[in-house]
């Protein structure tokens, strides 16, 4: 008689791993091939080849991921200009405290089931993909997201390693383990160093060559979208840098390999020479599209406040989203980035805050979680998750993204004038107040400061004009002596 076989834990269970502050685990499915031996009738033993899958998890360390936080003085590297960006060195790795052992265990929230939902949210964050892309898949299922974003390479490299085979096929399988419609709900971000804008050839041949590597990436995994900054005029005329954007898509929309992949453009916070900031400029950009079908526009709820389009107020939703409507279109909408603001209305900076503590609030995000065409779309947090652990060291923690996923899930159908809702807005308003109060005296100070070079300026334009003025009185009224003078000569005569 044979022993009992022992249980194991299933595949699903195993493939749903964990995330540490510098650990990964790298799931990859493994395919084998076994002989198993059998009796059948009359004790006769029988040899069949069978074939098994098994997920395989091991630790790798973790880079960094897109929407770390930075010092809050600083602006969020997404509004960093890339003209300048590219002539930077790498910045040294900051080394990282382990995460405590309660972050090491299985996820930190359970995924909501999208049909059991009032509307069909696809909530998520921008998850990393140490290790192998495959990896996003399990920090995706670690944190409860039904939607995430992720690097498909490094975005502070010209040239990465191409796709490993492997890594694509266990990243298919993991996402049809845990359902996970990678050609809707999944959305990569460029690389932060392309400027689809560039106006110098050998400049731009780079930038392109890295985007469509990119785009080849996302048809090979069945991704659908994929999401990119602008870039920056580089000081030449808007129209201009908007038409040469719309060519380098043309041609990377024919190049073999990139399939039916949608080409995103973020909505950006008008910081420089930075290109998305007002609705017109992405409207440009599509304008000179000739495959509208793969284009579309992501908005980043940030970006947007910060390059002045209110989200605040039931009206002031309704306003912004009609205006998008008129000078975009709707049809064009096809994800959002989900981020507070530590910076205030159309202050031009990029500072991103955690849900509800900013200066956009819950009820902004109450109007989104409520706006009927949000429903299917991707929407992806990029709020920052760092904080001081007991020794003082920052070190990340994911139940953040988790309950931020769940809060807003929550949203949906929620009355504002709730003790509940009431509750949790005065909470999240006083958790981010001393960071508000701190960017809005960095904002009022560099206001004052340009106020009075204004003054200066204008004074000496003024004083400019008035001397240039007498100087031309003078001249006329010389010019008036002269002809007076020549006039009497004349007569005399």
């Amino acid at each position: 008689m044979c022993p009992p076989s022992r249980p194991t834990r299933s595949a699903k269970s195993r493939a749903a791993t964990k995330i540490t502050a510098d650990t990964a685990e790298e799931a990859t499915v493994e395919e084998t091939t076994v002989k198993r031996t059998t009796r059948g009738r009359g004790a006769v033993k029988k040899e069949e080849v069978v074939e098994e899958k098994k997920v395989v998890v091991k630790k790798v360390a973790a880079t960094k991921r897109k929407g770390k936080s930075q010092d809050d003085e600083d602006e969020d590297i997404e509004n960093k200009d890339p003209v300048e960006e590219e002539t930077k060195k790498p910045a040294p790795k900051k080394r990282k405290t382990k995460a405590s052992a309660e972050e090491d265990a299985a996820p930190l929230a359970a995924r909501t089931p999208v049909e059991s939902m009032k509307r069909k949210l696809y909530i998520g964050a921008h998850v990393s993909s140490a290790g192998g892309v495959q990896n996003s898949i399990t920090n995706a299922v670690h944190i409860g997201a039904n939607a995430f974003a992720v690097f498909l390479k490094s975005q502070r490299k010209w040239v990465s390693p191409p796709l490993d085979p492997s890594a694509a096929s266990s990243f298919h399988d993991l996402a049809k383990l845990h359902s996970y419609s990678v050609g809707d709900h999944v959305l990569p971000h460029g690389s932060y160093l392309v400027n689809l804008a560039q106006i110098d050839k050998a400049k731009a041949d780079q930038a392109y060559a890295n985007f469509v590597d990119d785009l080849q990436r996302c048809a090979t995994l069945g991704i659908k979208l994929y999401n990119f900054h602008p870039g920056s005029t580089g000081g030449e005329p808007i129209e201009e840098a908007c038409a040469r954007i719309a060519s380098q898509l043309n041609r990377a929309h024919k190049e073999p390999g990139t399939g039916q992949t949608v080409t995103v453009i973020e909505n950006m916070c008008g910081s420089g020479n930075v290109i998305g900031s007002r609705f017109e400029e992405l409207a440009m950009i599509i304008d000179g599209v000739e495959d509208k079908s793969r284009v579309g526009v992501c908005i980043d709820t940030c970006h947007a406040f910060a390059a002045g389009h209110d989200l605040r107020t039931p009206e002031a939703f309704a306003k912004t989203m009609q205006l998008f409507d008129e000078i975009v279109g709707l049809k064009y909408l096809k994800a959002f980035h989900l981020n507070d603001s530590k910076a205030p209305f159309g202050s031009h900076r990029d500072l991103h805050a955690n849900i509800g503590t900013g200066f956009l609030g819950l009820r902004a995000f109450h109007n989104l979680m409520n706006y009927e065409p949000v429903q299917g779309l991707p929407m992806v947090l990029e709020t920052p998750i760092e904080e001081k652990g007991s020794d003082g060291k920052m070190v990340e923690n994911k139940q953040i993204w988790a309950d931020e996923i769940k809060l807003l899930e929550s949203l949906v159908g929620m009355d504002v004038e709730s003790e509940e809702f009431k509750k949790i807005e005065e909470e999240l308003q006083k958790r981010g107040a001393s960071e508000r109060a701190k960017i809005q005296e960095q904002v009022d100070k560099k206001a004052e400061k340009d106020a009075k070079k204004a003054e200066k300026d204008a004074a000496k334009a003024g004083k400019k004009g008035l001397a240039a003025a007498a100087k031309g009185t003078a001249s006329i009224s010389g010019f008036f002596k002269k002809k007076v003078v020549k006039e009497e000569s004349e007569a005399e005569e």
